[in-house]
């Protein structure tokens, strides 16, 4: 190299080095001062940090260039900050509108998302970003009210927002859809948008999440045709509706996730589906949708989840859906199927579930070569035949199967060789013919057992209490055959299910973990010792139905949690607990058919949110608890056949009994008149409700409340009363003075039972609104007058009894009264009609009338029968007998005697028949007949 080369070179290197010293420092000092300052109104929560994970912020420091911080990224000829991702960073603080996070204006890409900001709205400021084309905020508990600048973001492609505690402001929603015209992507899940769907989006989406977010109205069809969509879940909106594309979707080459669950269809699922061949996912749970599965879904090669259960999907599944190649999840639980379960000819599926549905024959063997299966779930079906427990030995994945409730029968033919495999974590083999628990040994990651329903006798082995001491959450062995369990060594229990068994000694205390203990319907005896008290975490205690006496541990009140108490039918003796403490969970308090003493407790007026109280049967001796008319939620309010007294007090507040359902006081000593005002209020009987809801919450899974009540003449214990009975029954006490005409505003009431009293004076025709009543028992009183003609209306009216009063006058005829029998008006001598044979009327002729006229239709009038009736009697009188017969049948036959065809055919038909009710009817054609013999003779 010549000394000039050289020379070159030595210049070159020198300006280089020259150059690169005059360049600023990459990242610009208030961007540094700018990140350090929102770092300093965060702290980081070390609960939430897991080894895998750290904060990106705690690194940050001025001994380093800020563009090479954790999570951050400049622009690398300005040194501005355009990229800042703290996601997951375990953050806790606020972003308030004075935040130096705004001070980086020229962020492109913000990511906040899966922290807790949970003090902070989103601000305005979010608005300045004008660059921003990411922005996710997610996860992170901000709060308030969506501010509208978010819609100036006009470069944004990803927007990321979620929580319960954010919400949209009327319009918010359309204008920005409105602006954001450049937008791929958009995750609105579970905020309260509360709006329609706007008409206009951007045609570049590609994934659309607006899940749980309130929309209502239609689904615009354009959201199906969007060219770019990949993406589209709008789980979870329960008032919005929507129709499928007829014809192929256009963009059916790219959809690759749907979900619409939750959405209200109600149609049949159409062929078009099977055009989305690029799906991965499809969730159409809960959609209101019928008729068949299109065989189109074999067209879905790609699919990996599929989920059409809770719907009212009918027929067979197709056969090729048995075929698809990546099928992983296969969920089609709670519709009306039928059919046979096919041979699967791939072995990717990893859960099946069909429960719930009405298919039938033997498990396809095809199930032991799914050796990836994890979940199998086929419980409430008509599947038969014996089931091996070595069917299911080779699927080693396998930690939920369900069988329960088919008419399989499980057998262990190997039962020292083969068992269940170890992996199982949840088995469910309720009503399966389960004989022993051999089967069982190697299963020792049990979480939840269920083998309710079967044949298991003598006792639990120690080596399956050895096995499920760590793991066991729940147990159910309800209804079997067990007859003795000394002790329930577990851990970890949550709930625990020995029902209705032959178990026998004193009473076994669970693990103090236990939230849900029912052990009634069996024979244990001895008294409850007290170390009941120490389950602290109990939320449910059923001890029904066995043969425990002595004293109620009195610290049971004290339990602050516990919302189900049920001790009914035993032999307790002694007061019930007396320090109920405010703020008390209790939900249902039942102690009927035991041998309690005392006055009710009053600190049970501390129990807001008590639903049901059931102290019938037992020997209390107190007043009417009127303070009980306080509570809230009171459904059911049973004082049955106790020696309570006196009279019945009311309170002149506006809400006594506002929930009430149920009142039973009867067999008691109550006294004096019945107040008008204990009626007054009960708004629960004043409305009838279409449809009644159903238990929601967690323990209605284990326990359905149940109450004993007289129905019909009969008592009949009655379960999930709360929503199926609404009852009064005053029977067997001493009130005196007049049945309250306030009564009849009941509407609701099914069952009214005031009977064996001392009442007085007429009966009320206002309780002639009481359209739903079956059941109406006023016997054994002092009633006096007639039978109030509205009671005709009563349609549903199944059971009537008035008997031993002193009523007189004719009994109402029509509808159900053509029904009661003698037995209904025994005791009352001065009753006439149906179905006594004294007349009602001066004369035959006018009863029998008045019999008739009663089945008229309703667009037929009185007069006109009649008229038609004289005319054939007159013509009688003209011809004589068999002239004014041969008229009368003419008349008939041609429909000139314009007789309602409706009684014309009851005549005929039941005159044949010979039935009691058709007397009456009878006897006016014999009466038209006598007087045209009559008449016709005296001619």
């Amino acid at each position: 190299m010549g000394s000039g080369q050289f020379s070159f070179l030595f210049f070159l290197c020198f300006c280089q080095l020259s150059f690169s010293s005059s360049i600023p420092h990459l990242c610009r000092k208030d961007q540094s001062y700018a990140l350090l300052e929102f770092k300093r109104t965060l702290i980081v929560d070390p609960s939430l940090v897991t080894s895998s994970s750290y904060s990106y912020t705690s690194s940050w420091n001025m001994s380093r260039d800020c563009c090479s911080w954790d999570g951050v990224v400049c622009n690398e000829m300005t040194g501005h900050v355009i990229e800042l991702d703290l996601s997951c960073n375990s953050l806790v603080g606020k972003v308030d509108s004075n935040s130096s996070l705004f001070q980086l204006s020229h962020l492109q890409r913000l990511d906040l998302s899966s922290n807790n900001f949970s003090n902070s709205n989103i601000s305005p400021e979010f608005g300045r970003f004008s660059s921003l084309t990411y922005l996710d905020l997610s996860d992170s508990y901000f709060s308030g009210q969506n501010p509208s600048e978010i819609s100036h973001l006009s470069k944004l492609q990803s927007l990321y927002f979620s929580g319960e505690m954010l919400k949209f402001g009327p319009h918010d929603f359309e204008m920005l859809l409105q602006n954001l015209t450049q937008l791929r992507e958009l995750h609105l899940t579970s905020i309260n948008i509360s709006s329609t769907i706007p008409l206009n989006f951007s045609s570049h989406l590609t994934t659309l999440r607006l899940g749980n977010t309130g929309l209502h109205g239609l689904i615009p069809e354009s959201i199906f045709h969007l060219p770019n969509l990949e993406t589209l879940v709008l789980q979870n909106n329960d008032q919005l509706s929507g129709y499928f594309p007829k014809t192929k979707w256009i963009s059916s080459a790219s959809l690759v996730e749907l979900d619409l669950s939750g959405v209200n269809f109600s149609c049949n699922l159409p062929e078009s589906i099977g055009y989305l061949t690029s799906l991965h996912s499809l969730s159409l749970k809960n959609c209101n949708l019928r008729g068949p599965i299109p065989e189109s879904l074999s067209n879905l090669t790609h699919i990996l989840d599929l989920d059409l259960s809770d719907n009212s999907l009918n027929g067979t599944i197709p056969s090729g859906m048995f075929s698809l190649p990546s099928l992983s999840r296969l969920v089609l639980s709670n519709n009306h199927l039928y059919g046979q379960f096919e041979d699967f000819n791939s072995n990717s599926v990893i859960w099946i579930d069909l429960s719930n549905n009405q298919l039938q024959g033997h498990l396809p063997k095809s199930i032991q070569n799914l050796v990836n299966l994890t979940g199998l779930v086929l419980s409430f079906n008509n599947f038969n035949g014996s089931v091996d427990v070595s069917f299911f030995a080779d699927l080693k994945q396998l930690y939920y199967l369900d069988l329960s409730y088919n008419c399989i029968s499980l057998t262990n033919e190997n039962k020292h060789n083969v068992t269940l495999p170890g992996s199982l974590m949840s088995l469910r083999l309720a009503a399966c013919e389960v004989k022993e628990l051999e089967f069982l040994r190697s299963a020792k990651l049990l979480w939840h057992l269920d083998l309710s329903n079967n044949k298991i006798e003598g006792r639990i082995p120690d080596w399956a209490w050895s096995n499920w001491i760590i793991s066991l959450k729940s147990l159910n062995i309800s209804h079997n055959m067990l007859a003795s369990v000394d002790s329930i060594p577990l851990q970890s229990a949550n709930a625990i299910d020995l029902r209705s068994n032959f178990l026998q000694g004193s009473l076994p205390i669970p693990p103090i973990s236990t939230r849900f203990f029912f052990i009634s319907h069996n024979n244990l005896s001895g008294e409850i010792p007290s170390s009941i008290c120490n389950l602290t975490s109990l939320v449910m205690l059923d001890l029904a139905g066995n043969n425990l006496k002595g004293a109620i541990p009195q610290c049971l009140s004290n339990i602050s949690g516990l919302e189900v108490l049920d001790m009914h039918h035993n032999s307790l003796s002694g007061t019930l607990p007396t320090t109920f403490r405010i703020g008390s969970a209790l939900k249902s308090f039942n102690f009927h058919g035991n041998k309690l003493e005392g006055k009710i407790p009053q600190s049970l007026i501390n129990c807001k949110l008590l639903e049901v109280l059931d102290l019938g049967d037992n020997h209390l001796n107190d007043t009417f608890p009127v303070w009980l008319g306080t509570l809230p939620k009171l459904k059911v309010l049973s004082l049955r056949s106790n020696i309570l007294h006196g009279p019945i007090r009311t309170l002149t507040t506006e809400n006594m009994f506002p929930q009430l359902q149920i009142l039973d006081l009867s067999s008691n000593a109550f006294t004096k008149n019945i107040p008008p005002g204990l009626f007054q209020h009960l708004k629960a009987m004043r409305t009838i409700h279409q449809m009644m809801n159903t238990p929601s919450d967690e323990g209605s899974r284990y326990y359905q409340d149940s109450i004993a009540v007289v129905s019909k003449g009969y008592e009949r214990e009655i379960v999930r009363i709360l929503f199926l009975y609404i009852t009064i029954d005053l029977s067997n006490n001493k009130f005196e003075g007049h049945l309250p005409s306030i009564m009849g505003d009941l509407i609701a009431l099914r069952v009214l039972n005031i009977s064996h009293n001392g009442l007085e004076g007429h009966m009320p025709p206002s309780l002639g609104r009481l359209c739903s009543v079956e059941s109406l028992d006023l016997s054994s009183n002092h009633l006096v007058g007639e039978i109030p003609a509205q009671f005709a209306s009563l349609t549903s009216l199944e059971v009537l009894n008035l008997s031993y009063n002193h009523l007189e006058g004719c009994i109402p005829q029509g509808n159900q009264f053509h029904t009661f029998e003698n037995n209904s008006y025994e005791g009352n001598d001065g009753l006439r009609g149906f179905p006594f044979t004294k007349g009602c009327g001066n004369d035959r002729v006018s009863g029998t009338n008045y019999a008739i006229s009663g089945q008229l239709d309703d667009e037929e009038s009185n007069s006109e029968f009649l008229r038609d009736f004289w005319k054939g009697a007159l013509m009688g009188y003209g011809s004589g007998l068999c002239i004014g017969l041969s008229i009368i049948y003419f008349m008939i036959s041609t429909g000139n005697l314009k007789w309602p065809a409706r009684i014309i055919e009851e005549l005929e038909h039941k005159i044949m028949m010979g039935r009691r009710k058709t007397q009456r009817k009878q006897r006016l054609f014999c009466i038209s007949i006598c007087f045209s013999s009559v008449f016709g003779l005296t001619l």
